[in-house]
This record gives C-alpha cells, structure tokens and sequence, in this order.
C-alpha cells in the first residue's frame, strides 16, 4: 500500500490559470527511460506465484490457475465485502478496495467475488455520495480509514468511486448496463466525482491524503468532468519530483487504468521520477520495506507496459 500523507493547502503551487496551462504542454523528451525488460526481469527473479500470475496477466492476458484466484478471494464477508485483518469480521471499505486491486491484476473482477464486492461497496454509499468504515471499526482502523474523519471520508469516497468506475466501465460491454459514465454504477460513481469534487479547494488541492488526489482525479476524468480532473493532476504534478516509487506507480497505474494517455503531463512526468529511481536490479524501493518491491514494480509495469 502506498504511504499517506496529508497534502496541506498551505503547500506553495503555481496559479491556477499558470497550473492549468501547463496541463496542455506535451510530455518533451525524456532523457531516461523506464526499463522494462528490466522490472519484468526483476518480477521474474524475485516474485512469487501470485506476482508471476500477475504479471503473465499484465503483459499477455494469461488467466491465473484457480488455486491462485480462490486464495485472493479468500475471506470474503457473506454480505460481499472483505474484513480488514483490523477489523474482526466487519467488512471494511478500504480493505475491500484492496482485494479487488489485487483480483483486478489477475483479470478477476468479472467473477462472481469480484462482483459480489463492488454490489457491496455501491449499496454502503451513503446518501451525500461519500463512503465510510462501520462505526463500529472506530479504535481500531488506521487514520485513512477511521470512521467519522473527513480525510478518512474522502479517501474512501475516492477509493471507493475509484474502483466501481473501474468495473464498471469494464462491465458496460458484457450486458444492458447504464451507458452513462461509470457504466454498471453509473449513478453511484457520478454521486461519488460530485462529492469530491464539492471538497476541493480553490488551489486545486484537497483536504486528504495524497493518494486520495489521484483517485479522486481518476474518477473525475472518467465521468468527463476534465477541468475538475486537471486542477489535481497540475497539483500533482508538481509533487511527482518528492514523490517515492511507490507513490508515483501507484499513481500511474490507477491514471492509466481509466485511459489517461502516457503523454499526458503529469503521466510524462511520473515516467522521468521513475526512469530516475529504477535500481540497477531492474525494480523500485516500496515505502512498505524489501518485501513489497516487487509489488511496486509490478505497478510500474502495469502503469507503462
């Protein structure tokens, strides 16, 4: 998982109308390039099963062996979401975010867990179109997720929104869904970009966490809602050159898997922070310790494969 950090209306930015402008530069020319034979070569060397599944499902679309699927599926609440390991029993928000990230690089949200988990997340929005942790997680959830903050809220009214855009964008071909944007959740995901975009300030920045911006950005620009979209992503491009490898592939990785093009700015830019930060080995350094690098480059590929 990627760190959090608070991202503070105080943090010195260009104007908006400078910020704004700068989203329609192209990328230039990129001195340093990603090396990705490298990172798959990494993957390969140090990973696991799951990670080699992982990445034969990203590079060529070959499907995981079901023993692999059912122990990322493991767990699962009868109501259709995942507890935390904080948690007890009580399904939680964020942590089944985190289970259908991971089935998402297998090619699993079209199973019936999958689904089953997104049906959930749609019917725990609440009525302002924002997302929170059972009340009864108080005491035990970490800060992003504690019930009744207003960070916590809109990270995981970002994450959330995130994630049934995400299926539901890839669902709207396989039946008669919704075909306004956001496909099979439209109406949920479009109540969720209103939310958070309400919670913006005028500098473009937003009362949260960082990760909650790029998820907040990847909702907004799949509901058409551009201008919302690129005053975070000038923001965050002039956060990218701080940015650990982590941040900046989890970022790239949840922008490109709502179709944001890698010339896109601040896409170009992550692309030089990481060209800067891959290790000789071929991966990158994960803010979570050695054990989750591979995890961090398999986000890189995802991101720039």
């Amino acid at each position: 998982m990627c760190r959090f950090r608070v991202l503070n209306q105080a943090d010195g930015y260009l104007s908006l109308a400078n910020r704004v402008k700068r989203t329609r530069l192209s990328g230039g020319t990129v001195s340093r390039v990603v090396d990705l034979d490298a990172a798959i070569g990494f993957v390969v060397a140090h990973g696991d099963a799951v990670d080699r599944a992982r990445l034969s499902w990203l590079r060529v679309g070959a499907p995981p062996q079901q023993s692999i699927l059912d122990d990322a599926e493991v767990g699962q609440a009868p109501d259709g979401g995942w507890p935390a390991i904080w948690g007890g029993e009580v399904a939680s928000v964020d942590a089944t975010c985190f289970r259908l990230a991971e089935l998402d690089d297998l090619g699993a949200l079209g199973r019936p867990a999958a689904r089953r988990a997104l049906d959930w997340l749609a019917t725990r929005q609440r009525p302002d179109g924002t997302w929170e942790e059972d009340p009864s997680l108080s005491g035990w959830a970490p800060p992003w997720a504690t019930p009744g903050d207003p960070e916590a809220t809109l990270y995981l009214t970002a994450n959330a929104g995130f994630w049934l855009t995400v299926a539901g964008h890839d669902a709207r071909a396989a039946g008669p869904f919704d075909h306004r944007p956001g496909g099979a959740y439209a109406g949920v995901v479009q109540s969720a970009a209103h939310a958070f975009a309400a919670a913006l300030k005028d500098d473009g920045t937003w009362p949260s966490f960082l990760a909650t911006g790029w998820l907040g950005a990847a909702v907004l620009y799949r509901q058409e809602m551009y201008y919302e979209s690129a005053r975070i992503q000038v923001v965050l491009t002039e956060r990218v050159r701080d940015m650990t490898p982590s941040d900046v592939t989890a970022m790239a990785s949840a922008l490109r898997r709502v179709g944001l093009s890698t010339d896109d700015t601040l896409l170009a830019a992550a692309r030089r922070r990481l060209a800067g930060t891959q290790r000789s080995d071929g991966g990158w350094a994960s803010d979570d310790g050695e054990a989750f690098d591979v995890h961090t480059t398999l986000a890189a590929i995802r991101a720039f494969r």
